[in-house]
């Protein structure tokens, strides 16, 4: 792995999925000191972010982590409801829904209530792995390009609602109930419930 596409997934994964860094400037020197690489990675990897629309390049000062949007918020579930409920009647009709890695998935969040930054990941983890299991590359490729914004909106979310942690674990096992139901109607509502949700959380506070 290059100092560019190191710099990019730290950036990526990290630093833009802290909830502190939200509204502030990332400074290249702390990025390069915490990652072993020197400022020059750090700033390709900052321009690929910005045409992501991940970051603001200001001139003078620097990369600024601007904070999601009502809209950007509001886009991206809507997005990902598109995705997942395609997603679930495809798998379905299928066969191929991972039932057992989407149980195992849940079985780790239970242990991560308290961990936020793991426990959003292992939840991104969960979604993608429906995705994955249409078997459509393109679709797959697309959604794991909201990887990012998935997971900061996340950890938000659960700094922002008490008890997020838990509310979560029960969605997704309806989900999982739905879709081991082969009840497309029943998947699809428990999805856009799931979503629905979160979208309120990260509008309302």
């Amino acid at each position: 792995m290059s100092g560019r596409e190191k710099a990019y997934e730290f950036l990526k994964d990290t630093i833009l999925a802290d909830p502190e860094m939200q509204g502030r400037f990332i400074s290249e020197q702390d990025v390069a000191n915490q990652i072993g690489v020197s400022r020059t990675p750090i700033r390709e990897a900052l321009l690929l972010l910005a045409a992501e629309d991940l970051v603001q390049l200001v001139p003078k000062k620097g990369a600024y982590v601007a904070p999601l949007s009502s809209r950007q918020i509001s886009e991206l579930m809507e997005l990902r409801g598109v995705i997942e409920r395609y997603a679930a009647e495809r798998t379905i009709g299928e066969g191929t829904v991972p039932l057992r890695q989407m149980q195992e998935l849940i079985e780790q969040q239970r242990f991560l209530v308290e961990d936020a930054r793991q426990f959003i990941d292992v939840d991104r983890q969960f979604h993608a792995l429906l995705v994955a299991a249409t078997g459509n590359e393109l679709l797959t490729k697309t959604y794991e390009g909201l990887r990012a914004r998935q997971v900061r909106a996340g950890v938000v979310a659960l700094y922002r609602a008490h008890g997020r942690q838990q509310a979560v674990i029960h969605e997704h096992d309806e989900i999982v109930a739905a879709l081991e139901s082969g009840d497309v109607g029943a998947a699809t509502a428990a999805i856009t419930a799931h979503l629905d949700t979160t979208l309120k959380v990260l509008l309302n506070g």
